[in-house]
């Protein structure tokens, strides 16, 4: 397993132990079960931004501190020079650049997410997943297809999409290339009913 995805997962570990937490209550906010939990506690699988996020905000820290280890440190401003985005892989080939690292308590979560074009996924169902909050996704470069639980869109460059993300969703890249978009997922404010 990869280096970086081992340091994760002993954070997490960490955090869940020292805030004594069961992994069934970490499993729970994470939307996964406890065996896919443990797995992922012990490095045996991936990470998905989706977990990554729903176990951060159950720990009440920022995914930057589980994907690094350091808190963001700045208050007022925060520039990320191109290329310099800290990189989160979700899946192969899918590229999420966090745009917003270095910036403390955020409302929001910036990404510029790069997403190859596979020839395999585009007459397979898309995966779908949920997080808290609404997102917004604006098309840069490419095609974009995207599923909203029902109902599926294309998306061109210029095109732009703000949903409930806690609806199932998903996107791939179509039309014969990569595509490169915006993605800002917008915290639900601490307190907010379900």
């Amino acid at each position: 397993m990869e280096a970086r995805i081992v340091e994760i997962a002993e954070r997490i570990r960490g955090l869940r132990e020292m805030l004594e937490l069961t992994p069934e209550e970490v499993a729970e906010a994470a939307g996964v079960t406890v065996e896919e939990y443990l797995d992922c506690e012990a490095a045996k699988n991936d990470l998905s931004f989706t977990f990554l996020y729903r176990c951060a905000d159950k720990f009440g820290v920022d995914i930057v501190e589980l994907l690094t280890g350091d808190n963001p440190h700045l208050s007022f401003y925060s520039i990320v020079r191109k290329g310099t985005g800290l990189d989160i892989k979700r899946r192969p080939g899918l590229k999420y650049e966090h745009l917003g690292y270095r910036l403390k308590g955020k409302l929001a979560e910036p990404f510029l997410v790069h997403a190859p074009y596979l020839e395999e996924e585009q007459d397979k169902p898309i995966s779908l997943s949920t997080h808290e909050g609404q997102e917004f996704d604006y098309i840069l470069s490419g095609s974009l297809k995207v599923q909203m639980e029902g109902h599926t869109e294309i998306l061109n460059a210029g095109d732009s999409i703000f949903y409930d993300s806690g609806r199932g969703h998903g996107m791939i890249a179509t039309g014969g290339e990569p595509c490169e978009f915006l993605a800002i997922i917008l915290k639900k404010p601490k307190g907010e009913a379900k």
